[in-house]
């Protein structure tokens, strides 16, 4: 149980957007100024990692949710919307830039898979995020990894396996459902590719 809690921790869905970053950088052939880079890098980690943990810290205090993980469905909507709004105020940003096109997409499809999980809380239905997170990563680097010719087929089957590693936590932890975990990660991944097709048509 302390297992599965502490990957439900570390694991949890703000730190992937920046992950999803970093690896972006790592790989992607086309060179753009260190300065850039980092300034990029630094204004997402700001955006998805510090100020959602400020927030949730935040409204926690203020007893709006009983723990970070939101299990109840209303827990969930509020924060939810900030993060919706994060999603598309950082892909807008990033968007407008013309130099990360591709990055772009990752924010766009997180925030598409938000919008639906949020549309499904109204009809009671509450996803995993965690496997939400995971999934559009996984996304991301199946079709960053095709657009560019890139083999990161080593990479992409860790983070599937840590996706089993993650949904296994949160059943055992029973936050969520088989079927909360599987629709979760099927959104996560079906946006990201969405994004994608939407992109190169």
């Amino acid at each position: 149980m302390k297992i599965s809690k502490f990957i439900s921790y570390f694991f949890h869905p703000i730190n992937f957007p920046i992950i999803g970053a970093l690896l972006y950088f790592l790989f992607v052939p086309k060179h753009i100024f260190k300065l850039q880079e980092y300034t990029i890098l630094s204004v997402i980690f700001i955006g998805t990692y510090l100020f959602p943990i400020i927030f949730l810290y935040t409204i926690r205090r203020f007893g709006m949710i009983k723990s970070y993980h939101m299990t109840s469905i209303e827990e969930r909507k509020f924060p939810t919307l900030l993060f919706i709004a994060l999603s598309y105020i950082i892909g807008n940003w990033l968007y407008k830039l013309t130099i990360v096109n591709l990055l772009t997409l990752l924010f766009f499809g997180y925030g598409l898979s938000l919008i639906i999980s949020y549309i499904l809380l109204f009809l009671k239905i509450k996803i995993s995020l965690h496997s939400s997170a995971i999934a559009g990563l996984i996304g991301f680097l199946i079709y960053f990894s095709y657009h560019y010719k890139l083999n990161l087929l080593i990479i992409i089957s860790i983070f599937f396996i840590l996706a089993g590693l993650i949904s296994t936590a949160r059943l055992r932890l029973k936050a969520h459902k088989f079927s909360e975990v599987f629709w979760g990660f099927t959104l996560g991944l079906i946006s990201q590719f969405l994004a994608y097709t939407i992109y190169i048509i």
